[in-house]
């Protein structure tokens, strides 16, 4: 029943990773319930090998579809390709109780700024930052760092910040996120699969799933724009709020 059930997994993660981040949210505890004996660094190696090709294939569709913005994806996936190494090797050094709280408290202030704003991220404006370029590359470095020293909710961090301080429309900022992220999850294949931290046969038969539902998520989010992402986006930091309060606070 292993099986099964992480692919059913995997098409979920993949549909809700294309339209607005957390896939991991679900991909992860899944693996982590089928295979319980195995190391966390194989679990987390397993999850990157599948979902980096639903990743690629939402980034691919985005960039055929709209007007990407590369003068501000393309900086940030470079830095966070960069400092997502620097965090993975520096996760050791301390403890993941100490972050949970501080990773809440921005969780629930994500969620408040764009519940209450009902047009943010509703059509591009000017960004806060004027020169895409640096502002890009600060970015990158503090969500690749993220997304390699601990992870969960990294997708939706990217995507609120590039509505938020770099003035893309949800399904803009959407696209641009897929691009981080994928350089992030090239990143930490680069260590997992030497290291043979990759279930292979397991992680390209749940890719298969993941890209249809990466497929299903990006098709959807094209169709319907910026307000469907941003109900998605939402929906999922709801839940990320859920889990990150259960597990902080009990």
């Amino acid at each position: 029943m292993e099986i099964p059930f992480l692919l059913a997994a995997a098409l979920l993660a993949g549909f809700i990773d294309a339209v607005a981040g957390g896939g991991g949210l679900i991909q992860v505890p899944a693996l982590l319930t089928a295979f319980p004996a195995e190391s966390p660094a194989t679990v987390f190696g397993t999850n990157k090998g599948s979902s980096i090709f639903g990743t690629a294939n939402a980034a691919w569709r985005y960039a055929r579809r709209i007007a990407m913005p590369w003068d501000v994806a393309l900086p940030a996936a470079a830095a966070a390709f960069v400092f997502s190494f620097v965090g993975a090797a520096l996760v050791s050094l301390a403890p993941k109780e100490l972050i949970r709280p501080l990773v809440l408290v921005l969780l629930v202030g994500v969620f408040l700024y764009t519940l209450l704003k009902p047009g943010f991220g509703a059509v591009s404006r000017a960004p806060t930052f004027a020169g895409g370029r640096l502002p890009a590359l600060l970015a990158g470095c503090l969500l690749g760092f993220y997304d390699g020293f601990f992870g969960p909710g990294a997708g939706s961090f990217m995507i609120f910040a590039f509505v938020r301080f770099f003035g893309l429309d949800f399904l803009r900022a959407s696209g641009a996120a897929k691009v981080v992220n994928l350089s992030t999850n090239l990143a930490a294949m680069t260590w997992f699969l030497p290291s043979g931290h990759v279930l292979v046969q397991l992680a390209l038969g749940m890719a298969v799933f993941n890209i249809v539902g990466a497929l299903i998520g990006a098709r959807l989010a094209l169709r319907h724009g910026s307000s469907f992402v941003r109900g998605v986006f939402l929906v999922v930091t709801a839940v990320l709020i859920a889990k990150f309060g259960y597990d902080t606070l009990l």
